[in-house]
């Protein structure tokens, strides 16, 4: 996380809402004296103290939680580049804005008979938001079903820490900082900067 404290203010329950929109991020393990990376969809419970993650089962996290392991998620909001031309006052130099969320925690293999209500929950998540009616499980073959999922396994992370960036040109004055987030708007260099121009008129405080 960034070390400046104007971007670290941002309350958690702000950081929680961009985890259960994103719902999406990297999972990191140290295990067997190497670090493993794996890109995994994330189920924050209403209570914001597990997230539910599910993985391929040759992935080699999930071969290392025959015991559970330490672990820590990022997960990324819009980012995007911004020019010193941008401020209109002299003596500026590039950087790049963005939003990102850490989570630590303790990471364990569920029992395989949790999959189906797990991968149930995951889809809903994400099926309720599209303007259609929602695809269920109940639309597979069993068989084809119970197949596809024996090859994922169902974990759970346990959140001791959350962290979260929130860097949206706060250290800037607020004319300067408008006028950035103007450049932000048609720039494109990055991801959704048009949502983080928004973000940058008005940042958490």
């Amino acid at each position: 996380m960034h070390p400046n404290p104007i971007f670290r203010k941002t309350p958690d329950a702000r950081a929680l809402d961009l985890i259960r929109a994103r719902a999406f991020g990297q999972l990191t393990v140290h295990a067997d004296g190497q670090l493993h990376a794996a890109h995994v969809p994330v189920l924050l419970s209403s209570d914001a103290l597990t997230l539910d993650i599910h993985l391929v089962r040759s992935n080699p996290i999930a071969r290392a939680l025959t015991t559970p392991q330490d672990a820590l998620l990022c997960i990324a909001g819009p980012d995007g580049y911004v020019s010193p031309d941008w401020y209109g006052v002299e003596d500026q130099v590039p950087t790049w804005n963005y939003i990102a969320v850490q989570l630590r925690g303790t990471l364990e293999l569920l029992d395989h008979a949790t999959m189906r209500d797990m991968l149930d929950r995951q889809s809903a998540h994400f099926e309720d938001q599209l303007p259609k009616p929602p695809w269920t499980t109940d639309k597979m073959t069993p068989e084809v079903l119970d197949r596809m999922m024996r090859q994922i396994v169902p974990c759970r992370m346990t959140i001791t820490d959350l962290q979260s960036t929130f860097k949206l040109s706060q250290n800037k004055p607020d004319d300067v900082r408008m006028r950035a987030a103007d450049g932000m708007d048609t720039s494109g260099i990055g991801t959704d900067t048009a949502t983080l121009a928004a973000l940058m008129r008005t940042p958490p405080e």
